[in-house]
């Protein structure tokens, strides 16, 4: 369904108090991320059933047991990358691909992975179709990464894991950061790794909830 020009300019006003009330309210301060924040129609991201919830302070069902993340924390993942416009970065789970187009429109070139066949190809046309020429699709197991394209400055996991898939931390660019949830099925902190030359460091974050990571070197699909 075609919206109305008086209904896409409602959801403007609704996507900018998410960020005023939402993001900025509660931290963020990269000014990169609060840009992307702002021009991304995370609407578009969800079923037309669902388009009157999709700047709402929760998480969204986008089908196959997938969710797509809540607003703050795609932000904040996001605002842990250190993203400074130059870097190319791999996401594991594209889902809906809404916070690959934010990754996008920071980032100079954009590779995920998804694992379910359906959501690869809804993600992938929906990027293009919104003129993110930058970004990469592939249908794969995301917990092995995506070693013809490594290194990369910066990985994002938008799924809880069990513990750092190494196949990630080996595909890290020196300077490297990767941003994952770790924990058990039920709750995980976020976790900042940072690559050096003598090995890794390692920041909590905060809590958070993400669906399970279903990989080789993620947990097991039930």
């Amino acid at each position: 369904m075609m919206l109305s020009r008086g209904a896409k300019n409602d959801l403007v006003k609704v996507r900018m108090r998410m960020v005023d009330e939402q993001i900025i309210a509660r931290g963020i301060r990269d000014p990169r991320v609060i840009t992307a924040m702002r021009k991304v129609p995370r609407h578009v991201f969800v079923e037309e059933a669902l388009q009157n919830q999709a700047y709402s302070d929760h998480p969204l069902p986008i089908g196959e047991k997938q969710t797509i993340s809540q607003p703050f924390m795609v932000a904040l993942m996001t605002e842990a990358m250190q993203l400074k416009g130059m870097e190319k970065v791999l996401e594991i789970g594209a889902g809906s691909g809404y916070q690959t187009a934010i990754l996008a429109e920071i980032a100079f070139k954009v590779f995920s992975i998804e694992r379910i066949r359906s959501l690869t190809i809804q993600a992938r046309k929906l990027l293009y179709d919104l003129g993110y020429l930058n970004v990469e699709i592939k249908f794969s197991d995301g917990t092995l990464g995506w070693v013809d394209e490594s290194p990369f400055d910066a990985i994002i996991v938008t799924a809880g894991s069990p513990g750092i898939p190494q196949p990630l931390v080996d595909q890290l660019a020196t300077g490297g950061r990767l941003v994952i949830p770790v924990g058990d099925a039920a709750d995980q902190e976020l976790v900042r790794i940072t690559k050096d030359g003598r090995g890794t460091k390692r920041e909590d974050l905060g809590g958070c909830r993400f669906v399970k990571l279903i990989g080789q070197h993620g947990w097991e699909e039930e």
